[in-house]
């Protein structure tokens, strides 16, 4: 056990850090000045106590959030007690105390020199745990002497004046901000200390800070405190401008990350409340999982519509998925968001999110003459062609014939066309997010739990309610689909082939599909070219007003490897085959829908048969967001399968616990 004199600090603390430079101590004495002349900093500011069950990652870490809370409050920190592993000298334990605490011994006392030591008993007791990070386990406020700066003024002279040097931040890396960075966020705005609510900020006149209201931040710290204690592995970054006050919010659990690792490959930034101007400014990262069901896969609270905050945001993110990046990014029409996404996603394919396109439409086009008939035609030149040239002709016909050719809007959506309209984006994998059909919609993901006024806090306590009933959507739709058989409507041999293989609701999408062959009439060939041939498919569909019309759609054929192509481009955009291409197959004689169409992630054993591994198969020695990772997933495939049964459970849970024990005896032995 070592006893070791703590630095004071004496000024505001920067980007990651509170301490400096050391100063030389004399007969543990502390020397430093508290800054300012009443010994609190400027400002109104939120600045939580220490806590029993803080977490922070490094014992550095602990000690700079204990230093700088001291400083706010008026006190100096020493280290009472350190505790050492005898064979690797490492440091796995410490008491820090005030520096008023404790009495000196007789032979060490200096007449001529003021006594400042009074037995205080304010002191935090903290250990490292197993999961490498320090915990704060007892913790005591009161103090028995005056606090602030005019206790220190007797000893006001015998400081060397050293500076203490600020750490800069830099404007280009995403930095990790530590636990105790959530203590110093600007509750007021502007500082205010009257009044119990601030006047609610314009987001376009304060870009560079968080619209919080009284309160908000403590809900955010506690937020993220209380889910440090109860969600393993959880990642969050706060970002604070030049000021120190709290600007971008970035957190993401446990089960959000393992959701990337599964459904990463398509994904939804969902800005509603954002671009909306919502009371809470949430930016949610949506995926699709096995189910079809929408999934979280990070949120954040930005400070505007700009793109050094969604630059901030993907950065984030990309942080905690262990930097790999989604297949396709679909988002609103922002060009802060285009940006942000080509600087952090350059080889991702980012389109533009057409159900956001549609709801648009009747705020945007709904004041012209010929509304009615602008409307039919554009969701015509949508929805309707299958080539580029008909999109074209369709959309030529629209805005001369109506006399719309210098509509903005129009034009502007004209512009980007091949980021939104379907039939540009026929070779991009979209899982269902895509919403190509009419009357497709993709909803919010919080749609049910927020509107535009719900408060900050509010929605923090919603927050939890609704991830909770996502999960037990999830959980119950793997039971069904596991547990259950869906009744056939066919004698065809696909239908029964992917009723064992899909989850219920994916096969329930493609049993339609399989019913509705019998809408198309007629498969002949067009050219035959070697092994391939391109075959016209006829079908009967419904059209407006209740009437049945003929369309013609035309399907690639590859005898040799199976490649089976529909125009319609439903495998890309939903992620199964259509009736036209099924029926393509059954006309040459294929009784199985090929492998390389049956997508695992619709598969009702995805999750218990596939490990993601998005990182290479060495370990690194120091990096333990890997390591996690590699154990969650493995972990969670004897949670799938443990789960199918009693008996299975059984056994689960006891490997677990061996497996615990273990752990235990290797960290015994190091000590």
């Amino acid at each position: 056990m070592e006893e070791e004199e703590a630095p004071p600090s004496n000024d505001q603390f920067p980007v990651g850090k509170c301490d400096g430079e050391s100063l030389k101590e004399r007969d543990s004495e502390p020397t430093g000045l508290l800054d300012g002349q009443n010994g609190l900093p400027e400002g109104k500011k939120e600045f939580v106590a220490p806590a029993v069950g803080m977490e922070f990652e490094s014992y550095d870490d602990a000690y700079n959030y204990y230093n700088c809370y001291a400083k706010e409050v008026g006190f100096h920190v020493r280290v009472k007690n350190s505790w050492f592993k005898r064979n690797s000298r490492e440091k796995y334990g410490a008491v820090l105390c005030c520096s008023s605490q404790g009495f000196k011994r007789i032979k060490d006392v200096n007449r001529f020199r003021k006594e400042t030591r009074t037995g205080c008993p304010a002191m935090i007791r903290m250990r490292v745990m197993y999961s490498k990070r320090w915990r704060v386990l007892e913790v005591t406020h009161e103090h028995n002497h005056l606090l602030g700066a005019k206790i220190y003024k007797s000893i006001k002279n015998m400081g060397s004046g050293t500076k203490r040097k600020l750490q800069s931040r830099s404007d280009t890396e995403v930095q990790t901000i530590k636990l105790y960075r959530a203590l110093v966020i600007d509750a007021g705005g502007h500082g205010n200390p009257n009044g119990n609510a601030r006047e609610v900020m314009n987001f376009s006149e304060h870009p560079n800070q968080l619209n919080l209201k009284k309160g908000d931040s403590q809900a955010i710290y506690n937020y993220l405190c209380r889910m440090q204690l109860t969600n393993p592995n959880f990642f969050y970054l706060m970002d604070l401008n030049d000021e120190g006050h709290l600007r971008n919010v970035f957190w993401v659990d446990l089960r959000c990350r393992a959701s990337y690792g599964y459904f990463g490959d398509v994904i939804y930034v969902d800005n509603t409340c954002l671009s909306n101007r919502y009371e809470t400014p949430l930016v949610a990262l949506v995926g699709i999982n096995h189910h079809g069901q929408t999934v979280l896969l990070g949120c954040g609270l930005l400070a505007g519509e700009t793109a050094e905050s969604y630059t901030w945001l993907f950065k984030a993110w990309l942080t905690c998925v262990s930097g790999q990046c989604p297949q396709t990014i679909i988002t609103d029409r922002c060009n802060a968001l285009q940006n942000a996404i080509v600087e952090v996603f350059p080889k991702s394919n980012h389109h533009l999110s057409l159900s956001h396109i549609m709801k648009k439409v009747p705020e945007k086009l709904g004041g012209l003459h010929n509304y009615d008939a602008i409307r039919k035609t554009f969701v015509k030149a949508v929805f309707e062609t299958l080539k580029v040239i008909e999109f074209e002709a369709v959309w030529g016909f629209m805005v001369q014939r109506f006399g719309v050719t210098d509509h903005e809007w129009l034009r502007s959506l004209y512009e980007d066309r091949a980021r939104w309209a379907p039939v540009y984006l026929k070779d991009t994998f979209f899982a269902g997010l895509s919403a190509s059909r009419p009357g497709e919609n993709v909803s919010p993901f919080f749609d049910k739990y927020m509107h535009k006024q719900t408060p900050l806090k509010e929605f923090l306590d919603k927050y939890e309610l609704a991830l909770q009933k996502k999960h037990k959507e999830e959980t119950l739709a793997d039971i069904e689909s596991r547990n259950s058989s869906p009744a056939l409507r066919t004698r065809c041999s696909f239908e029964l082939q992917l009723s064992k293989l899909y989850t219920r609701e994916i096969f329930k999408r493609f049993q339609f599909e399989v019913e509705e062959m019998y809408s198309c009439f007629s498969t002949m060939q067009l050219h035959v070219d070697g092994p391939i041939i391109i075959f016209l498919v006829k079908e009967r569909v419904l059209a407006e007003g209740n009437r049945r019309e003929i369309r013609d759609y035309e399907v690639l054929y590859n005898r040799t490897t199976s490649e089976v192509r529909c125009i319609c481009s439903c495998f890309n955009f939903y992620g199964y085959l259509c009736r036209h291409a099924l029926c393509v197959l059954n006309f040459n004689g294929v009784e199985e829908v090929p492998s390389k169409y049956i997508l695992s992630r619709w598969k009702k054993d995805y999750k218990r048969l596939y490990i993601p591994n998005h990182s290479s198969n060495s370990v690194d020695a120091v990096d333990r967001m890997q390591w996690f990772n590699q154990l969650y997933r493995s972990a969670l495939q004897v949670v799938e399968e443990g789960a199918i049964s009693l008996d299975r459970y059984k056994v689960a849970l006891q490997a677990f616990e061996e497996s615990l024990n273990r752990v235990h005896e290797v960290e015994e032995k190091q000590e």
